[in-house]
């Protein structure tokens, strides 16, 4: 990837790049909607990449280049401000450059960017996030500006959170840095604290892209992100404020009569679903993949019913994989709303499986989703 980007930086800029970094797309394994909520969540990195290519200019400005059309959009270093909508593509790199000045980057002249993606956008695969990891650590090396790990993930997330709008939590940032190979990561979004879990051998995810793209940042995952907060509040009573992480179904119940239906639904879903996770990881360490499997299933039943974020498409995904020979468990990954599906699959699910679930949606909807199988990556790196 690095000589495909490094041409089409030439092309764009007619010199080479001076930095390459990439970062992978993330697979939310099990936990929907538990990282802003303080809970736990499982990812994977996967074999999808967003890969940016920059170098220095004379001057200072901060020049970015589509990578679809050619067109460039330059903006002046020292007025640095999100874009509007049409152009929200520049704020993720934008916004990381920002925010790594005023962690301490010393940048005396702008740059030249250009990135590329193997991740299909909207899908839940979190291309945000790859992009602003992608693009830091490429930033990181040309300024030769240090800054660990778990720190630039940090910033990911206020770029995400801050300069272009979506609160979201800590998981696509947390798992398109820590991502690992063969292995799942597991984080405790209360503490940020990392770790992994070995990947069962002989298990593999298929993703079906329901092909409906999904607009978060203009309504319904910050609906949700509020009305997880208007609950917690509730919950929280006359003391100090927690999140829903620090809840159980029976404080939830206790409350009911204080709530709204649509602030209890999507509370009871996010404590169980914390449950959920913590059951799946306990499950994995024993191996358990059966059990697994069911937990991913009855996480989408809830995504359905409780929290509403899931779609028809979507649902009919998740159904037509659980009745297939060869799956374990499927579930809708992401924000929701439209966007992927996950199913983790053994030798027994074939391409002649998912070309059967493909035609079934095909039939049903009329357009042709877009299957493919991926394994797990390492995280973000320079290259």
């Amino acid at each position: 990837m690095k000589e495909k980007i490094s041409a089409k930086f030439a092309e764009a800029y007619a010199r080479p790049p001076e930095s390459v970094a990439q970062a992978p797309g993330r697979i939310e394994f099990i936990g929907n909607h538990t990282d802003y909520n303080g809970g736990c969540v499982m990812g994977a990195a996967i074999d999808r990449f967003v890969c940016c290519a920059l170098a220095k200019r004379s001057d200072r400005k901060l020049c970015f280049a589509n990578p679809h059309d050619g067109t460039k959009v330059c903006v002046d270093m020292d007025d640095i401000s999100p874009r509007p909508r049409e152009l929200n593509w520049v704020n993720y790199p934008l916004g990381m450059f920002k925010l790594l000045l005023e962690a301490g980057m010393k940048a005396d002249c702008g740059f030249d960017m250009l990135d590329m993606s193997t991740l299909p956008s909207g899908s839940g695969l979190s291309s945000s996030a790859a992009i602003e990891l992608s693009s830091a650590f490429a930033m990181k090396a040309l300024y030769g500006f240090e800054l660990g790990l778990k720190e630039t993930v940090r910033l990911a997330r206020r770029c995400e959170n801050e300069f272009v709008g979506m609160p979201c939590g800590i998981l696509d940032q947390g798992v398109s840095g820590f991502g690992k190979k063969d292995a799942l990561v597991f984080i405790d979004c209360l503490t940020e604290e990392f770790s992994t879990c070995p990947l069962p051998s002989g298990t593999a995810f298929r993703i079906f892209n329901s092909t409906k793209k999904h607009a978060l940042v203009d309504g319904l995952y910050a609906e949700r992100h509020r009305e997880c907060m208007e609950a917690a509040r509730i919950l929280s009573g006359d003391g100090e404020f927690r999140l829903l992480r620090h809840f159980t179904t029976a404080n939830l119940e206790a409350a009911k009569d204080k709530m709204t239906d649509a602030q209890f639904r999507r509370a009871k879903h996010v404590i169980e679903e914390n449950s959920r996770v913590l059951e799946a990881k306990a499950a994995l360490e024993n191996g358990d993949i059966a059990r697994v499997g069911r937990l991913m299933t009855a996480s989408h039943n809830s995504s359905r019913t409780l929290f509403e974020n899931s779609c028809e498409e979507l649902d009919f995904l998740v159904d037509a994989l659980s009745k297939s020979d060869g799956v374990y468990g499927a579930r809708l990954m992401g924000g929701g709303f439209g966007g992927a599906a996950i199913a983790l699959v053994n030798a027994g699910f074939s391409d002649a499986h998912a070309e059967a679930v493909a035609r079934a949606y095909e039939g049903r909807f009329g357009k042709r989703p877009s299957a493919f199988s991926c394994k797990t990556a390492d995280g973000a790196k320079v290259l």
